[in-house]
């Protein structure tokens, strides 16, 4: 399984604290069958995240998981939120994408999902960038399937968090998504160790396997869609 959205690089934003915290989340993911995990610290204003070192903290991190025998893979990326759009400039969306390819996992702005984040996947889009708009169980709405399906007939993919599948107030909102079709991949979104949402995907997929629609294509939505992202390829949502 690949996961793309997660905190795992060390003391760079409010995921792990340290080296050690990195590799305990590789633990977990590997023991959850994790193979590919894609570092996406946040890209927005309120985090000192810079762009150019993120690379060699992905090198970082890889070595001391090879050092502890782990068989899980870090990648680069960022969780570039909508609202840090307007700063950053091509090479530096580049530097983000997922896998270093041309996917930009894209964080709403908070509130209900609005036309400015329409207008942001337009945007990117134009500019050759594909689109994995993260976590709609955070924007929770009467008529959020309505704007995910605006979302998504703007050309972008969108990533459920997997624990908002198993647990909590979103998840009947987010099993709605699931029985339209409307989730593509699964993520654990976890930011460390010791606390929050594990580095785990297997559950959420479990819950999905449940759902009529989606049951015959976990393996798309768990390993084939997010390959096919980091390869900088569009997936073709078989559903």
């Amino acid at each position: 399984m690949i996961d793309l959205h997660c905190h795992i690089l060390p003391g760079i934003d409010d995921g792990a604290v340290d080296v050690a915290d990195s590799v305990a989340m590789g633990r977990v993911a590997a023991d959850d069958g994790i193979e590919v995990i894609a570092a996406t610290p946040h890209i927005r204003h309120d985090h000192d995240v810079r762009i150019p070192e993120l690379a060699g903290r992905v090198e970082e991190v890889n070595a001391e998981l090879t050092r502890t025998d782990l068989a899980v893979e870090v990648v680069t990326g960022g969780e570039v939120a909508e609202t840090a759009l307007d700063g950053l400039d091509e090479d530096e969306l580049r530097a983000v994408s997922l896998g270093g390819g041309n996917w930009i996992l894209l964080e709403p702005r908070p509130g209900p999902l609005g036309e400015s984040l329409i207008e942001s996947v337009a945007d990117l889009r134009g500019a050759g960038f594909g689109v994995l708009v993260a976590h709609p169980e955070r924007h929770i709405s009467a008529d959020l399937l309505d704007r995910i399906r605006a979302l998504i007939d703007a050309g972008a993919l969108i990533q459920c968090t997997a624990a908002y599948l198993v647990s909590g107030s979103a998840r009947k909102g987010m099993l709605a998504l699931a029985a339209a079709g409307l989730i593509h991949v699964l993520a654990s979104d976890a930011h460390s160790s010791h606390g929050g949402r594990p580095l785990r995907i297997s559950d959420g997929l479990a819950a999905l396997g449940q759902v009529e629609l989606l049951g015959p294509h976990l393996d798309w939505i768990a390993t084939e869609a997010p390959a096919a992202i980091l390869r900088g390829e569009r997936p073709d949502p078989p559903y």
